[in-house]
């Protein structure tokens, strides 16, 4: 596997595979998550869009990609905690929040206008979407928008194109395409050699999941081969994230792991959520790669750009592992979208 050293790595007795405690995720995972969304939300300023948000020049990863992580990754959260407590409280809350700062949908509609040929505004959109906040503007704009050919011939990687059937699912409209014709076109769906994985397959690897489970809601949207080749290799490249302190891509494996069918991967849980939980800063906030701060004290360890995503995916894998492990094979119960091929 293919990943970049640092120091103070953890050491041999933190490795999935050599140590595991039966127990040790749930004795974590409750102020892991409590931490993660405290700083999240201390941060909430940090996610608001600049005045200058649809001028050309603006940069849209670093304004409204973290946004929409916020929206998206709030919302599961929400969703995957239960009711009354402190946590699916202040999921909500964020995001509120992000809704606020999109203008209730009408900021989403200016950029649909601005950029009919982008998908990131849509995608953005069916993440409030699928938690119920809705804007007949946009949508009606959206309508035939994808029911273009130009829309169901954007050429992007599969991975991407399946977060775009997804988002349509999420909406609620035909998808352009057909889900599962994607998926065996992923590096994940062609089952690639595990010793291939390296950062960036990683990460088209988690983010196939996710889009095929709506963000671990459907767990059971995983085929059958696909689960059993997650299972076995989860493990060693859960090691190698660990061993290389690729902290961001660990969570995003954690969250995959609690979004498989079935019963939890109580071992792989049980080893790898310790040594996440004690890179965490005491603030919340999780690095996304290299070695913790040592400064426990500091009320700001890292910069926002280089901890905001890495804390929510904590976050998010969190919440997920906890109802993988509390309740197996619970879901919120939404049905799939209708679907279907375009010519």
């Amino acid at each position: 596997m293919t990943t970049t050293a640092t120091q103070d790595r953890p050491g041999p007795e933190s490795r999935p595979d050599r140590a595991r405690t039966p127990g040790a995720a749930l004795a974590v995972l409750p102020d892991v998550l409590r931490a993660a969304l405290a700083w999240t939300d201390a941060h909430r300023a940090d996610f608001a869009l600049p005045g200058d948000v649809l001028e050309p020049h603006t940069q849209v990863n670093a304004t409204l990609k973290p946004l929409g992580e916020l929206a998206q990754l709030g919302s599961t959260i929400r969703r995957t905690t239960a009711p009354g407590t402190p946590e699916h409280e202040r999921a909500g809350d964020l995001v509120t929040y992000a809704w606020e700062q999109v203008a209730a949908g009408d900021l989403l509609l200016e950029l649909l206008r601005a950029e009919p040929f982008a998908a990131y505004p849509y995608e953005i959109y069916a993440a409030f979407a699928g938690y119920g906040l809705r804007h007949e503007g946009f949508e009606a704009l959206a309508r035939p928008l994808t029911a273009t050919r130009a829309w169901a011939h954007t050429e992007q990687h599969a991975n991407r194109q399946l977060g775009l059937v997804n988002s349509e699912r999420r909406v609620g409209v035909v998808t352009h395409t057909d889900a599962g014709a994607v998926l065996s076109r992923t590096w994940l769906g062609g089952l690639s050699e595990p010793w291939m994985f390296e950062g960036p397959s990683g990460y088209a690897l988690t983010h196939t999941v996710f889009h095929l489970t709506d963000w671990g809601r459907m767990p059971d949207r995983v085929p059958e081969k696909i689960d059993g080749y997650l299972r076995t290799w989860l493990p060693a490249w859960a090691d190698g994230c660990l061993e290389s302190g690729q902290w961001d891509l660990t969570g995003e494996l954690l969250a995959v792991a609690a979004s498989l069918p079935g019963p939890a991967p109580e071992p792989l849980l049980d080893a790898v959520w310790p040594v996440l939980a004690d890179v965490q800063h005491p603030t919340g906030c999780v690095p996304e790669t290299g070695p913790p701060a040592q400064d426990t004290a500091a009320p700001d360890p890292y910069p926002f750009i280089d901890c905001y995503h890495s804390t929510l995916v904590t976050a998010f894998a969190a919440a997920l592992s906890l109802r993988s492990l509390r309740s197996p094979g619970q879901t919120d119960g939404s049905a799939p979208g209708r679907e279907r091929r375009t010519a």
